[in-house]
């Protein structure tokens, strides 16, 4: 058993990870995710619960991140597409973007300030992870640059948590 699996996980919640399944779900999890749609988990455990629920070899981590920041990429892009169509007056009126205007402000700000570079900087960050997409949807930015730098991002974020993970792991066993 994994060093840092929980033993009171329910047999029928692990036999689904375990199973063919349980990638799918993940890959569906991280596009929710990316969108800001993924209300009732923090994005700081979608990949180490994978890990424990999955597994921890060197193979099964290395497609849970690669899934995770495929899946985290697409909802993202949805999230820039949906704000670029839609504007800044639907981004504040809706529930399900969680940001505030006074948040927002200070969101454009970064994006002004340090420009496209701040999407992947932002994803990697704790607590304001994609919230970038906002200001860069509303922005000039290309749709490409925004789709690899939301890339470049979600990679550093999703393979820290998968290390630490994993080293922590390590460290346990």
């Amino acid at each position: 058993m994994d060093p840092l699996q929980r033993a009171d996980v329910p047999s029928w919640l692990e036999s689904l990870f375990a199973s063919e399944v349980g990638l799918a779900i993940l890959f569906g999890l991280c596009i929710l995710e990316g969108a800001m749609l993924l209300r009732f988990m923090p994005s700081e455990l979608v990949v180490p619960a994978a890990l424990a629920l999955i597994g921890s070899s060197i193979v099964e981590a290395i497609a849970i991140v690669v899934l995770a920041v495929v899946g985290t990429t697409i909802g993202q892009l949805l999230l820039f597409g949906l704000v670029r169509r839609a504007g800044r007056e639907y981004v504040m009126q809706t529930r399900w973007v969680p940001i505030s205007e006074s948040r927002l402000e200070r969101f454009d700000g970064w994006f002004d300030r340090w420009g496209p570079v701040a999407v992947p900087v932002s994803n990697t960050m704790l607590f304001v992870r994609g919230l970038l997409t906002v200001p860069a949807g509303l922005s000039e930015m290309n749709r490409r640059s925004f789709l690899v730098l939301s890339a470049a991002g979600s990679l550093s974020f999703q393979t820290i948590l998968a290390a630490l993970y994993l080293f922590g792991g390590h460290l346990l066993a």
